[in-house]
């Protein structure tokens, strides 16, 4: 792990900038340490450095937890490949024609999930060598994929809080079945680009004994600002 900035924010939190191998990271750890650990991603791969995920991170942060997120291959800080390039291309033509999209997000989201599981096994492998981390680790995210897949490979992770606002491909949603970690899923209920069944089907097929679903009104973006508080309420029964 190479920590390539840091600095201390003015609520309390410490922001380091890391490297691992090729991986762009961020690290966020309260002023109390060791603290537990949230692993936190943005809708199927955005940037770590989008202003929603990283406000979500200080909250969650200044509530007294560490909390990590990587850039996903291709995304943020990542080179494309050309043919990552091409696909995202199809896929923006496709939405602002009103085509079917889900075989293109298919090809896309896919990969992504596949690839981004390895990469954030790695870097939580590193993370719990620091002393300001103490186990243990749950997971909080728009990428909802990547959350069941990791829930299904990581054993460390005992608890996830999803959103419903991304695109889950036909594997993490046969996988969610195997997902038995508590769960908080999020759904906004007029997310234009989600269909809602699909979304209350995911719900329905995690396989979760406990696994809570809030509904709020509203478009994509519209998650009520409460919702972050309900989040970590969430994670201080599971992670402490």
């Amino acid at each position: 792990m190479h920590v390539t900035s840091e600095q201390r924010l003015a609520d309390g939190v410490r922001e380091r900038e890391f490297a691992l191998g090729e991986t762009p990271s961020t690290l966020w750890t309260p002023q109390t340490t060791p603290a537990p650990l949230v692993l936190m991603s943005h809708n199927n791969g955005l940037p770590k450095a989008d202003p929603r995920l990283v406000a979500r991170a200080r909250y969650t942060a200044a509530r007294g937890y560490a909390v990590a997120t990587i850039d996903a291959a291709g995304c943020g800080d990542r080179p494309r490949s050309a043919a990552d390039e091409r696909a995202r291309a199809d896929l923006r033509r496709a939405l602002r024609a009103g085509e079917p999209a889900d075989e293109i997000l298919e090809s896309v989201v896919g990969p992504l999930v596949e690839n981004a599981v390895p990469e954030w096994r790695s870097t939580l492998d590193a993370l719990l060598e620091l002393p300001v981390i103490d186990g243990p680790v749950g997971y909080s995210g728009g990428w909802a994929a990547l959350g069941i897949a990791l829930a299904v490979a990581e054993p460390r992770v005992v608890a996830a809080g999803l959103f419903a606002g991304g695109y889950v491909p036909r594997a993490q949603r046969e996988e969610a079945r195997r997902v038995t970690i508590p769960l908080l899923f999020l759904l906004q209920w007029d997310d234009e680009g989600n269909p809602r069944q699909r979304a209350l089907d995911l719900f329905d097929a995690f396989g979760s004994e406990e696994k809570t679903l809030h509904a709020n009104l509203g478009g994509h973006t519209g998650t009520p600002p409460f919702e972050l508080e309900d989040t970590c309420r969430f994670l201080d029964r599971h992670l402490r």
